[in-house]
């Protein structure tokens, strides 16, 4: 048995908000970043460059991904701010950065995970593809939304999208 289609476009908008909350949240309280909800749009309208990004796959009663992606300057940021660095003792995008990016997306999708306890989910180990643009596929029905933030290190984004599974009987 399959969710209802009701469900599938209802995740779309609906699912998303805590992904939203814990982004601002999990820049707020962990790295001391006040960022704010700019657009919301569909993934692939986003155009902004992102050298770096935290992707967490989602398994449960749904399939899909949450990725975190970063200006290199909002990486280095995040990664002073958790390391409690200076950005300029950071030789480019080194270790310390990608292990902070992936940090930030497990942060951001376990918070949002406690949100939505109705799903049952799951999330991975997080992976962190650097460099730009970042091939990150959904599944192939699944159309996923992107909500861009201002910030004061610079760009920055997150996209979810994932589709329901069949219900064992």
């Amino acid at each position: 048995m399959w969710y209802p289609l009701k469900l599938v476009s209802k995740m779309q908008v609906e699912f998303i908000n805590p992904f939203i909350r814990s982004t601002t949240n999990t820049f707020e309280t962990m790295l001391g970043c006040s960022i704010h909800r700019d657009k919301l749009c569909l993934a692939d309208q986003v155009n902004e460059r992102y050298e770096v990004s935290g992707i967490i796959g989602l398994t449960g009663r749904v399939q899909g991904s949450a990725v975190v992606l970063l200006s290199h300057d909002v990486a280095v940021n995040a990664a002073a701010a958790m390391l409690m660095m200076e950005p300029s003792e950071f030789d480019g995008l080194s270790n310390d950065v990608i292990d902070a990016v992936g940090e930030i997306a497990n942060m951001v999708a376990g918070s949002a995970k406690a949100e939505l306890e109705e799903l049952q989910l799951s999330i991975s180990l997080p992976n962190v593809v650097v460099g730009h643009p970042p091939d990150v596929r959904f599944p192939s029905e699944v159309k996923p939304i992107a909500v861009t933030f201002a910030c004061p290190w610079g760009p920055m984004a997150l996209k979810v999208g994932f589709t329901p599974l069949p219900v064992p009987a």
